[in-house]
Parts: structure tokens; C-alpha cells; sequence
């Protein structure tokens, strides 16, 4: 009896390391179940209200498209000029997976061995991540001025029904400069 109790001892020691690394593995896989729930086109439009009081009208739209390791986003601005000139801001950028459940770097660039990296904020450039938080996917953007000031600009895109609730913040030194809320319907 004491031989057969070892054995099985013995087998739950060999099994539980192998559970666990199977679940370490799929951690990455929930992450990537959450972008699905977003995954999709939206549009919209906003107000937007300047410094003198005046608003711009501006259509927005975003798509959302799930990858192997990460997601893509590519989102629109159109902004109507008074005399009657369109002008149009596209951005997209492909987010992988960085490891922690849920977050996601950018990769807008290609590194010496062609891996997907984030731009360098020093030389003027964005740094650029993502989040995932229960039914909110949030893009922040940082940006370093020639001065050292810095500038956050925060994107939360939070699931509702027929589409996405959409709030824009933006910070320069912490301060906050502006905010614009819209819904975004799912097409």
C-alpha cells in the first residue's frame, strides 16, 4: 500500500506544476477574449467648443478589429470649417499583448528584427498603450514637449448598448485642458 500511495503522490506532484503553466497560459487568452467584446465599427459626432465660445461640429468613427496577439485600432476625426472645408485626422495603431492581464503596448514601429515596438517619447514621438478594464478599453497617449512639459491625452471607450460611450480627456502638466463625450453607435 505505501509504494501504490507514493506513486499517486508522485503523479499529483508532476501534474500540478503542468496545471499551473497551462493557466499561465491561458491568462493571455482572457485578455484577448475581453478586445472581442469590442471588436467592431462605430460612428458618431461631437460638438466641439474653443476658446471663444464657438463650436465645431466633428463625425467621428472608430473600428475595432481583434488580432491573434493583440487588436487594432484605427479611429477618424472630421472636423467642418466655417467655410465649409473638411479636414480629416486617421490614426491607427496594432496593440499587443505586454504580458499584464489586460494591458496592451503599441506598436507603431518596427525595431531592427522587425518586432512591433512603441514610438521613444523623447524624440517627440507618442508612447502609446492600452487597458482593458471590465467594459472599458481605454488608449493613453503621452507626449513630451522640447520644454519637458508633458501632455496626456486619455481615450475611454466603454461598452453600452448599441455602441460605445466615448470620453476624451486631455492633460497638459496634469491640468486638465479638455474633455468631450459622445456616443458612438455600432454599425
Amino acid at each position: 500500500m505505501p509504494i501504490r500511495v507514493q506513486t499517486l503522490r508522485n503523479r499529483k506532484a508532476a501534474v500540478a506544476p503542468a496545471l499551473a503553466a497551462a493557466a499561465w497560459l491561458l491568462l493571455p487568452l482572457q485578455a484577448l477574449a475581453d478586445v472581442s467584446r469590442f471588436a467592431g465599427d462605430y460612428s458618431g459626432s461631437v460638438d466641439v467648443v474653443k476658446a471663444d465660445g464657438d463650436t465645431d461640429p466633428r463625425d467621428m468613427s472608430v473600428v475595432i478589429r481583434e488580432m491573434k496577439k493583440g487588436f487594432t485600432l484605427k479611429w477618424t476625426s472630421t472636423t467642418e470649417k466655417d467655410d465649409g472645408r473638411r479636414k480629416t485626422k486617421t490614426y491607427e495603431i496594432e496593440f499587443v499583448s505586454s504580458g499584464s492581464d489586460g494591458v496592451y503596448s503599441a506598436a507603431m514601429t518596427r525595431n531592427v528584427f522587425g518586432h512591433a515596438v512603441p514610438l521613444n517619447p523623447m524624440e517627440g514621438e507618442p508612447f502609446v498603450w492600452g487597458r482593458i478594464t471590465g467594459s472599458t478599453l481605454t488608449v493613453f497617449s503621452m507626449f513630451i514637449h522640447p520644454n519637458g512639459d508633458y501632455e496626456m491625452q486619455q481615450y475611454d471607450r466603454t461598452l453600452a448598448e448599441g455602441g460605445l460611450d466615448l470620453v476624451y480627456t486631455s492633460r497638459l502638466n496634469g491640468v486638465p485642458q479638455r474633455e468631450l463625450k459622445t456616443f458612438l453607435t455600432r454599425e
